[in-house]
């Protein structure tokens, strides 16, 4: 039976030496003795303040990102006379940028605010936007246990959905705003860009960039949220030099390249779904406005099958990735049926959109994959950047499939997102098996994982270790 060291160093005792941020060090962090009581509480706040900080930043910036669609329905592709794949490359350009990188190299907190401000151009609107999924996503692992993840990460996402839901409502508004002085499709970007930017300045004042620095919370419970979090093993505490040892190995793990190719087979459909939702929705026969209100379905599945799938991977174990299979086939059922369907059937097609659009719900719980399973600070970040260019390329590819000579309809682009998404739950079901596979022989190796002590799981989180240094580390289904 393989026996785990539980002992601290001398110098990891001294907390004066190690100040963490706001008059906190480790030695407050390992002196603390919290009750269950005041975990909850710690717990409770964390979900009552910073959830929805994250969620309504999410909330907004997809309703920027759903704009351009939305736009096409108020004559934005005549009055700007964009020809062939014009509109494809607008919708792919959004993609572009350095945030993935930059995300690691400032504070979160700081450079998500600004990131949300940024609204000068679809380019710039991408190049803020893309650093709020993966800031998210690092700051759900610093305050959030690996268990706690999964439905935080999905909370805060819920964001993205209530956007599909509320936002064709937004849009049949500004589009009924009867005015002459300027085009409705700049008024809806100059609504939405306004409210957005507005919002970057309430995070730059209140969203932290780690437990130890969070406003809301009093010195003992940011040592109380410090401390509930060392059992993750997962280096978020580090914010020291990058070691490229750790990037190598992340170059050489198998879950990195099964989760780069899936997160690219699935932003394939994400890519080109997104973008012409509602041009695909005024090809079934719909009025544009009317087609507006007629997304408000799509998001209202996303929501329901969220919930389901947030509820049962937080309270059945091993059920995130095969859950995520799940999501997975539903989306593909429903672009068959688009596919199939003969092109006057509205009510079945509209149905075969609904669900075709519910593979979104598998982005937050990828990320979650990330911040519990991917550990060691330089082989996180390389891992989450890795990820995300790999999801924006597929966003970059998307939309070509979605031909102009093919409006409204887009068999191409309908059957390039399904083979995109069937490919995904491919490396899924490679993903799970790998994860089991490597647990089991972990087991086999050094014994299941004992129960450790503070002291030792505050020595596993200051060495930085990955997942694959660490012999008590087993990667969560």
């Amino acid at each position: 039976m393989h026996t785990y060291n539980t002992n601290l160093d001398e110098k990891d005792l001294k907390g004066g030496s190690e100040p963490l941020g706001r008059d906190l060090d480790l030695g407050q962090v390992l002196a603390i003795q919290p009750t269950a009581e005041e975990e909850r509480k710690v717990l409770w706040k964390l979900d009552l303040i910073l959830v929805p900080l994250m969620g309504f930043a999410y909330f907004l910036q997809f309703l920027d990102k759903l704009a351009l669609s939305q736009a096409t329905l108020f004559n934005l592709r005549e009055d700007l006379n964009m020809q062939g794949a014009e509109y494809s490359w607008a919708s792919a350009i959004f993609y572009f940028g350095p945030s993935s990188y930059m995300v690691v190299r400032f504070p979160i907190g700081k450079y998500i605010a600004v990131s949300v401000g940024i609204m000068a151009a679809r380019f710039f609107l991408g190049v803020g936007e893309a650093a709020i999924a993966p800031g998210f996503t690092l700051l759900t692992g610093m305050f959030y246990k690996r268990e706690e993840q999964p439905l935080r990460q999905s909370a805060w996402f819920f964001g993205n959905f209530v956007a599909v839901l509320i936002g064709g409502l937004i849009a049949y508004g500004i589009g009924n705003i009867n005015t002459s002085a300027i085009a409705h499709w700049k008024l809806l970007f100059l609504i939405l860009g306004t409210v957005t930017s507005t919002y970057g300045l309430v995070l730059f004042a209140m969203l932290p960039d780690s437990p130890a620095k969070a406003i809301f919370l009093k010195p003992d419970e940011r040592a109380i949220a410090v401390q509930r979090t060392l059992s993750n093993k997962t280096g978020v505490m580090d914010t020291g030099v990058f070691k490229w040892s750790q990037a190598l190995q992340a170059l050489k793990d198998p879950q990195t390249w099964l989760l780069v190719v899936n997160s690219f087979a699935s932003s394939l459909a994400n890519g080109g779904l997104t973008s012409f939702s509602s041009i695909i929705t005024a090809g079934f026969g719909f009025t544009d406005l009317k087609a507006l209100i007629m997304q408000m379905p799509q998001g209202a599945a996303q929501i329901v099958f969220l919930l389901i799938t947030s509820i049962t991977v937080t309270f059945i174990p091993s059920s995130r990735i095969l859950g995520m299979c799940v999501i997975t086939m539903i989306s593909i059922i429903g672009l068959i049926l688009i596919w199939k369907l003969d092109p006057d059937d509205q009510v079945g097609r509209m149905v075969g959109l609904t669900l075709a659009v519910v593979y979104a719900i598998n982005i937050p719980m990828s990320l979650s994959i990330i911040t519990s399973n991917v550990a060691g600070s330089s082989k996180k970040s390389v891992v989450s950047s890795l990820l995300f260019i790999a999801y924006c390329v597929g966003n970059i590819v998307g939309p070509q499939f979605f031909l102009a000579s093919e409006e409204p309809s887009y068999p191409t682009g309908i059957k390039a997102s399904m083979s995109g998404l069937i490919l995904s739950l491919f490396f899924l079901l490679c993903l799970y098996s790998y994860y089991t596979w490597e647990n089991r022989r972990r087991d086999r190796l050094y014994g299941s994982p004992q129960q450790m002590t503070v002291g030792a799981e505050l020595q596993d989180e200051l060495s930085n270790k990955t997942d694959r240094e660490i012999d008590s580390f087993r990667y969560l289904l």
